[in-house]
């Protein structure tokens, strides 16, 4: 997701479909699957309660916390606000678990969070009279929030990849990599850039290689948590960016893009396609210097023979072991993924909701035009459950994928290196 300032109060950092079966089984269950130890205890807990989320810039969880208050009166909720960085989020998040904290009783934590804690044994497992219906949501959303077939956290916000491109100039999106690089001509003929992500050597490149590996139809690591770069897709995926990098539809200076960077060429009217989050729409649309205001369109993510896989992105929301009111936070958690609570994050905070039939909501879909197309983009997206060994496996797959768009490796070295690399990082 967008990294300095996403769409709204929530940022987050990392990509990758990853799962990684030798995070350990963790969860607070015994080998029967019953909870056990502080996942058994204080099932039936009311009373008051805190909520934990990172900075709250769009004025999104005071109204919700105030709502809630004025209807539970004796089950009172106090909200901790934390920094708007993202590793001092999960770090705050890390030591009050360790220290079993009681009074991080509900905790907001990015779908890249969700096993890491689950495996370590801090999150109640929501199920049987703390089970949450999500049977309404997205299923990727749901995934995201689930270890070893447990539900360990309720999807609460979400976020996909977006193909943003100059409707002026293209009648029709492409559907297909493929595709898009055909109409590339278009870009040379108009004497502008063609195509550009994030490619530069940050968390934004794991995000872009992992979408293009699985929309060609590979993948990064099988359900084993073992590499699975050795395949014809997993190659076909990376040299799709190598390729376009080399022949110039994807532009040399693309290299150094983050976000930002891509948004500013692409409104300064210097892209004909552009891979990048939601934010960009309403800055597209109402920045002074925008070139394009009313020049482009949204489509899905182009894959191999349809929409691409993008990474998924957002936020879920998780009771800790700890907590000593677990059923007053059970019915918080309710509040908080409920569908007029959904409804109020798409329209304060701009943040994608995770029910479906929001996404058809003509009166959301008036506001935020872009929804039909981010629904496609997370029905196809990849969730992205974490590993202990994120930091090392994700670096594996920036310095190998950069290194091979720049032409320093080869990519079937570059994918053998970055395969070595993770399978060490796991050892």
């Amino acid at each position: 997701m967008h990294y300095a300032k996403r769409w709204g109060p929530i940022a987050a950092a990392g990509v990758l479909a990853l799962t990684l079966a030798s995070c350990g089984g963790g969860g607070g269950k015994s080998v029967q699957g019953a909870a056990s130890g502080p996942a058994s205890e204080n099932l039936d807990g009311r009373g008051p309660i805190t909520y934990v989320q990172g900075k709250d810039n769009s004025n999104v969880v005071r109204p919700l916390v105030k709502k809630w208050n004025e209807a539970h009166p004796d089950e009172k909720v106090t909200f901790k606000e934390q920094t708007d960085q993202a590793d001092q989020q999960h770090d705050d998040l890390v030591q009050n678990f360790q220290a079993k904290n009681s009074e991080y009783d509900v905790v907001d934590v990015d779908v890249i969070w969700t096993a890491e804690f689950a495996a370590k044994g801090w999150l109640q497992p929501l199920e049987d009279s703390l089970a949450i219906d999500t049977s309404a949501m997205l299923a990727p959303t749901v995934k995201s929030g689930t270890y070893n077939d447990t539900l360990y956290a309720a999807p609460q916000t979400s976020d996909g990849g977006i193909l943003y491109y100059r409707k002026d100039l293209v009648k029709t999106p492409p559907k297909t990599w493929d595709e898009m690089m055909d109409m590339c001509s278009i870009a040379e003929k108009n004497d502008m850039g063609c195509y550009a992500g994030q490619f530069a050597k940050y968390e934004g490149l794991t995000v872009n290689t992992a979408e293009a590996i699985n929309s060609a139809g590979g993948s990064i690591l099988g359900e084993d948590g073992k590499p699975t770069l050795d395949t014809p897709e997993a190659k076909a995926g990376l040299e799709n960016l190598v390729k376009a990098y080399q022949n110039g539809n994807i532009p040399k200076q693309a290299i150094t893009y983050q976000e930002e960077q891509g948004r500013q060429a692409f409104e300064a009217g210097n892209l004909l396609f552009l891979r990048n989050w939601p934010y960009v729409y309403n800055l597209a649309k109402t920045d002074a210097s925008s070139k394009v205001k009313d020049k482009f369109g949204l489509a899905p993510l182009p894959g191999k023979d349809g929409p691409g896989a993008s990474s998924l992105g957002g936020h879920n929301i998780a009771i800790s072991v700890y907590s000593k009111n677990k059923a007053t936070a059970h019915d918080f958690v309710e509040f908080m993924t409920s569908a007029e609570t959904e409804k109020f994050y798409a329209t304060q905070g701009s943040l994608a909701p995770v029910l479906t039939d929001l996404y058809d909501d003509q009166e959301l879909v008036k506001q935020l035009p872009y929804l039909p197309v981010l629904k496609t983009s997370i029905a196809n997206a990849v969730p992205r459950p974490v590993t202990p060994f994120y930091p090392a496996v994700t670096k594996a797959i920036q310095d190998n994928a950069y290194a091979a768009i720049k032409g320093e490796k080869s990519v079937d070295q570059a994918l053998q290196d970055m395969s070595d690399a993770i399978s060490s990082a796991g050892a």
